[in-house]
């Protein structure tokens, strides 16, 4: 199981994350949708298309731009559609551990 965690509050939670270049990209159901809002912020990666961002509220606290999914990507990133991934300035817990 592996969990994504910020200040106490577990963002998303799930023992079916696929990894891409070192992320781990939680299922958009295992994703506690309460602490997210859409950033505006919008990138595009050569092979998985564009990425949407999305701030992360914890209470009074907003970590900006922590999270980001790719609602429409390429064929080649297809398996993580939908799927959301964090900077590492969220802390996960369970398979690995990254503290930020």
């Amino acid at each position: 199981m592996v969990r994504a965690i910020r200040d106490g509050v577990v963002l998303a939670e799930s023992d079916k994350t696929i990894v891409v270049e070192g992320n781990h990209y939680f299922p958009p159901d295992s994703v506690n949708w309460d602490n997210f809002r859409d950033s505006g912020q919008v990138t595009v990666c050569p092979w998985k298309g564009r990425a949407a961002y999305y701030d992360v509220v914890v209470g009074d606290k907003v970590i900006g731009n922590a999270g980001w999914a790719y609602h429409n990507p390429s064929a080649a990133a297809i398996a993580i559609k939908d799927y959301v991934a964090f900077y590492r300035r969220v802390a996960f817990l369970g398979k690995v551990k990254i503290e930020g």
